[in-house]
């Protein structure tokens, strides 16, 4: 189940933290480290010497550009906040979202990225709108500062904890947290991408957006639709029914009779 997790590190500015990540994600069971934009070389033999064995996480460790590219084969997508935020997101501990992954890997189709942000100011919000789900460590408020490697290892640890706990019962749900046995895989991130570029260019036909003054409209609604996870088969009706709209709206305009002087 594990194997089906990858740990996605946004914007590392030093090379020592990415060997200690592969060095907790090997203690824990994981395999699959992504790196977006790192600010120093890689691969770096301080990542080397700070993995203490683990290099076979960093030797087969994928880059990529943007956060969009990593998490683009991911049904769910939790990204670690530090912070509030202007628009409230669902937040979840550690240890529940722990709980919340073990029943999603429960489908085979099913692909999770948790995605951490720079050491000195996190992910920023645009990166954290393409989380579906935000995870928050409760430190000490009054030393609230986590080293990366740590963070991970805490997400990671009650990541295991979960899996070991479903493992020793030898039933493991399989439903969901309203109780729902799932047929279709939830959409991934590239199918998530594609439909919020066309509900905006749908909404701006039909004169609802105005881009010039969004607003936090489209925000809003990504945080509904990333609430509630459409799966793959109603992406599609969805893409369906904002493709009928475009034309009728296309339509509407092309036979509308043009206005007297």
């Amino acid at each position: 189940m594990l194997k089906a997790i990858k740990i996605v590190l946004v914007g590392t500015s030093h090379p020592g933290n990415i060997g200690g990540v592969a060095r907790a994600m090997k203690n824990m069971g994981l395999a699959e480290l992504c790196l977006v934009a790192p600010r120093a070389q890689f691969p770096h033999h301080e990542a080397v010497l700070r993995s203490v064995g683990a290099t076979d996480i960093l030797d087969n460790a994928k880059i990529y550009d943007c956060l969009e590219d990593a998490v683009a084969d991911c049904t769910l997508v939790a990204g670690s906040s530090a912070r509030s935020r202007h628009l409230p997101w669902p937040l979840l501990n550690p240890r529940q979202l722990a709980e919340r992954l073990e029943q999603e890997l429960t489908h085979s189709e099913h692909r999770i990225a948790l995605v951490f942000g720079r050491e000195d100011r996190g992910l920023s919000n645009e990166e954290l709108h393409l989380c579906h789900l935000h995870v928050h460590i409760p430190c000490n408020p009054d030393f609230s500062s986590l080293n990366l490697a740590a963070a991970v290892q805490v997400l990671t640890y009650e990541l295991r904890m979960a899996v070991l706990a479903a493992e020793e019962k030898q039933t493991p749900s399989k439903t969901l947290p309203f109780g729902t046995e799932w047929d279709t895989p939830f959409a991934n991130g590239e199918t998530l991408e594609h439909f919020f570029n066309h509900l905006e260019r749908t909404l701006i036909d039909i004169n609802f957006h105005n881009p010039d003054n969004p607003r936090l409209l489209m925000s809003r609604l990504r945080r509904l639709y990333m609430r509630a996870r459409p799966d793959t088969i109603e992406m599609n009706m969805l893409r369906g029914i904002l493709t009928l709209t475009q034309q009728a709206a296309n339509k509407n305009a092309a036979t509308k009779p043009p206005e007297s002087n």
